[in-house]
C-alpha cells in the first residue's frame, strides 16, 4: 500500500504546494454498489438510472461487480468493510439469490466488521413481504424506503409507481421482516404543494416509526424532465414555512437533524453517509459508481466508473472511467464541503488526519467565513452557523483556491 514518497509533494498550478504529511491512520472504510435500473425513471431523477427491460441482466451484472472490486483490491489491503450501501437504481428490483452471492463475494474478498451497517434502498412497489425477509436473512439489516410523498396527486406528479397506501405498507413489511433500522425517502417543495400537504405527508412518515427520515427539498436538476419542462413549484415563502414547520415537527416527535436533509432518532443516523460526510474512505462499484480511496503516503484519490450499464458489461470496456488525485489546493473544499453538510461539524483534529495537511492550510478561508457569520468561532471544531448552513455554497466558496 505504499507509494512513491514524490507524491507527498504536488505540483499545483506549476508550483510545488505544502508537503502532506503520510496519513496517521487510514480512515473507515465504505462500499457503495450501484445497481442502475429502475422500473420507469422519474421525471426529476439525475441518478445513473435506466429502464429497466422484462428481464434483468442479474448474473452478468454480480460477476461484473464482483471483477470490478477485484480491480480495486489493492488499494483496501489488510482494511475491513465498516458499511456497505446499494444504490441505484432500484436495487430492490434484484433477486435476493443475485445480492446474496454478490455479498457471499465481496466479504470472501474483504472482511466484514463485526458490527457491518448493510443498507439496500427500495422502493414501494418493487418487493413483495417475502422479498424483505430473504434480504434480512443475508445480513441486509438496514432500508432506505423511497416514499417521496404519500398523497396520489404528487405521486403522480413525481411519476411515482406506488401510491400512498403501497408507501404505507412498505413500512409494515420492513419491520415485519425484522427490520428495525430502516429510513423513509421523503420530499418537499412538490409541484403545487402546500404547507398543510407537506406537513400531512410529514405527519405520516412519523406514524410509520422509521429509526430515520431522510426530508429534502425537490430540486431541479440538468439533464432532466422536469429541467426541461418545469413544474409550477411553491413559492419561496412557502418553501421556507414548510422547512421551518417541518423541523419543528421532525424535533417534536424526537427525529434530531444530524445532516442538511436528514433526521434520525438517538443513535440511528446511518454510519454510511456519515463517513462520506467525515471524509471516509469508500470503493465504489457499478456502473456509474464513484469511489475515494486514501493511501498511507497522503494521496487521496477520487475513481469513478463507466456509466452507461451495456459499456460496463462489455468485456472489452474498462470497468474504470477515470481517476484524480486530490491536490493539496483542492483539499480544503474537498474535505469542507463533506463536513460542513453535518449540522454539529467535525472535530477541528479531523483535517490534518484525514488530509494530511496541517489546519494553517484552512487559516485564511476559515478566518473569512468566521467574520462573515458563516463558520463558527469554535477552535476546536470546524461547523458553520445557522446562517452559514443555509447559505452552505457561500460559505464553500471562502475556501476555493
Amino acid at each position: 500500500m505504499t507509494g512513491d514518497s514524490s507524491a507527498s509533494s504536488l505540483i499545483v498550478g506549476g508550483a510545488a504546494s505544502s508537503p502532506r504529511a503520510p496519513l496517521p491512520t487510514l480512515p473507515p472504510l465504505a462500499l457503495y454498489i450501484h445497481i442502475p435500473w429502475c422500473v420507469r425513471k422519474c421525471p426529476y431523477c439525475d441518478f445513473n438510472s435506466h429502464t429497466a427491460s422484462p428481464v434483468l441482466p442479474e448474473q452478468e451484472y454480480v460477476d461484473a461487480l464482483l471483477a470490478d472490486l477485484d480491480q480495486d483490491l489493492h488499494a483496501v489491503y489488510g482494511r475491513e468493510l465498516t458499511s456497505i450501501f446499494f444504490g441505484g437504481g432500484t436495487p430492490s428490483l434484484f433477486s435476493a439469490d443475485a445480492l446474496g452471492r454478490l455479498l457471499q463475494g465481496v466479504e470472501q474478498r474483504i472482511p466484514f466488521a463485526a458490527d457491518i451497517e448493510i443498507t439496500l434502498e427500495a422502493n414501494p412497489g418493487t418487493f413483495e413481504q417475502e422479498k424483505f425477509v430473504a434480504y434480512r436473512k443475508l445480513g441486509i439489516n438496514r432500508l432506505s424506503i423511497g416514499i417521496q410523498s404519500f398523497q396520489q396527486e404528487k405521486l403522480e406528479a413525481l411519476g411515482r409507481i406506488h401510491n400512498g397506501d403501497e408507501a404505507v405498507r412498505a413500512a409494515g413489511m420492513a419491520r415485519q421482516a425484522g427490520f428495525d433500522n430502516f429510513n423513509l425517502d421523503l420530499m418537499h417543495g412538490l409541484p403545487d404543494q402546500s404547507l398543510d400537504d407537506a406537513l400531512s405527508d410529514l405527519r405520516q412518515a412519523i406514524a410509520l416509526k422509521p429509526t430515520h427520515i431522510s426530508w429534502y427539498q425537490l430540486t431541479l436538476e440538468p439533464n432532466t424532465v422536469f429541467w426541461n419542462q418545469p413544474p409550477v413549484l411553491p413559492e419561496d415563502d412557502t418553501l421556507w414555512d414548510i422547512q421551518e414547520a417541518g423541523q419543528a415537527l421532525l424535533a417534536e416527535h424526537g427525529y434530531a437533524q444530524y445532516e442538511v436533509s436528514a433526521y434520525a432518532q438517538p443513535d440511528r443516523p446511518a454510519r454510511h453517509n456519515l463517513n462520506y460526510w467525515s471524509f471516509g474512505d469508500f470503493i465504489g462499484i457499478g456502473a456509474g459508481a464513484h469511489g475515494k480511496l486514501s493511501h498511507p503516503d497522503g494521496r487521496i484519490v477520487r475513481t469513478w466508473k463507466t456509466r452507461l450499464p451495456k459499456d460496463y458489461l462489455n468485456p472489452a470496456k474498462s470497468f474504470q472511467a477515470g481517476e484524480k488525485s486530490l491536490s493539496n489546493d483542492e483539499m480544503p473544499f474537498e474535505f469542507l464541503m463533506n463536513a460542513l453538510r453535518l449540522t454539529a461539524g467535525v472535530e477541528s483534529r479531523l483535517y490534518p488526519e484525514r488530509t494530511g495537511l496541517s489546519l494553517d492550510s484552512l487559516a485564511e478561508g476559515r478566518r473569512e467565513a468566521e467574520q462573515s457569520g458563516l463558520l463558527q468561532v469554535e477552535p476546536s471544531r470546524l461547523a458553520a452557523t445557522e446562517r452559514g448552513q443555509l447559505f452552505l455554497n457561500d460559505l464553500l466558496q471562502q475556501f476555493l483556491n
